[in-house]
């Protein structure tokens, strides 16, 4: 029941582009005091971004529907005149056609802004991270940590994550992706990307309950400089990700079959 009441409040604030607090799914985590405790790190040094407690703890992600309200630099997103024209349109369509309202997986930091739990889950033998996201249908993406390269061009098959691969800079995990699909929307208004999309995301856990998020789009199909986003992040200690499938709780899915359904009765 949580999830469904959560998604209904995704949906209507996509649909009339409500205020954040009308769509985020879970409350805030009450943390303690300031100053926080320090950020906690693995066996080898390597700053933790998971649990610190086993099976307990998850990133508590916020909704931002337009990245204007996270933008760091420029001071305007800067779109190619084509790019503007489309975004407007979505915007006045009040994110109608969203793809992920019916179902299709988010992507870039649109991931990050997805109003359900994530959880970040490090293996250093096996040379990956693996984040796990609660909402954007239920998915999950893996980050290569072993030195490889992205695929050539003519290897590299476009899809709704692209590929991507990470390395350490200092305490920073930077990610590299690459490889993305044209299918999703860099944010709820409906800001757009082509298959030219080169993201460069990067993760800081300053404290323990805080994780800073930055992401670079670099897009010379559909803007003219690149931009970047930033926000933090909180920790929750006790939260614990359950499953949540989109398909079986978004109205947009049933009022797009009840459409279907009706075509085909008038044929």
């Amino acid at each position: 029941m949580r999830h469904f009441i959560g998604t209904m409040a995704v949906v209507v604030a996509c649909s009339a582009l409500t205020s954040l607090a009308a769509a985020q799914v879970n409350p805030l985590p009450v943390l303690p005091p300031k100053p926080y405790p320090p950020t906690p790190r693995l066996a080898d040094g390597t700053p933790n971004l998971g649990p610190i407690e086993p099976n307990k703890g998850y990133w508590h992600l916020s909704q931002f529907q337009d990245y204007k309200q996270v933008l760091l630099h420029p001071k305007e997103i800067p779109y190619q005149p084509w790019a503007k024209a489309l975004a407007m349109q979505r915007r006045a369509d009040l994110s109608k056609w969203d793809p992920q309202g019916y179902c299709m997986p988010p992507s870039g930091p649109r991931l990050m802004t997805t109003p359900f739990p994530m959880e970040i889950i490090q293996l250093p033998e096996q040379k990956r991270i693996v984040m796990i996201y609660e909402g954007g249908t239920h998915i999950w993406r893996v980050i290569y940590m072993d030195g490889r390269a992205h695929p050539s061009d003519d290897n590299l098959n476009p899809t709704w994550l692209g590929h991507s691969v990470g390395r350490w800079e200092g305490d920073t995990l930077v990610i590299d992706v690459v490889g993305y699909n044209e299918g999703s929307w860099i944010d709820m208004v409906g800001d757009p990307h082509t298959d030219r999309l080169h993201l460069i995301e990067r993760f800081t856990r300053k404290d323990l309950y805080t994780l800073r998020y930055e992401a670079t789009i670099d897009d010379p199909g559909t803007y003219t400089e690149p931009w970047t986003v930033g926000f933090d992040i909180v920790w929750d200690p006790k939260g614990e990700i359950q499953e949540y499938i989109c398909q079986e709780n978004s109205p947009w899915m049933r009022r797009l079959f009840t459409e279907i359904r009706e075509k085909v009765d008038r044929k």
